[in-house]
C-alpha cells in the first residue's frame, strides 16, 4: 500500500492463505527482516500466532489513521507518522 502524497510505501498485504483460508493482514516494509524471493515469503520476527491474531486486512474498507494505531499497538510498534512528524490525511492510502 502506497501513501498517494509521498509515494512511500506504508504496508505490505501478507496473504496467510496457507496458514488459514482468506485471511490478509498488513505489515510496514520496516518489520521485514529478510526476503526469500525463490520461495516468496518474508521473515518479520514475528510467531504464526501473532499473525493470526492481527487486525485482518478488508480492500473493500479505507484504511483510517486509527486502523493504523491499532496495527502499529499490536504488534508493538510506533507509527510512522510519529517518528516523520507529518500530518497524515487519514484516507490518503491506495
Amino acid at each position: 500500500m502506497v501513501e498517494e502524497k509521498t509515494w512511500a510505501i506504508r504496508y505490505i498485504i501478507v496473504n496467510t492463505s496457507n496458514w488459514w483460508l482468506g485471511h490478509e493482514v498488513l505489515m510496514a516494509p520496516e518489520w521485514i527482516e529478510s526476503v526469500y524471493w525463490a520461495e516468496s515469503k518474508l521473515m518479520a520476527g514475528l510467531t504464526q500466532e501473532s499473525v493470526r491474531d492481527a487486525p485482518e486486512y478488508n480492500s473493500n474498507v479505507p484504511i483510517t489513521r486509527e486502523d493504523e494505531k491499532i496495527l502499529h499497538a499490536f504488534y508493538g510498534h510506533s507509527g510512522y507518522w510519529l517518528l516523520e512528524g507529518e500530518p497524515h490525511d487519514k484516507n490518503a492510502l491506495a
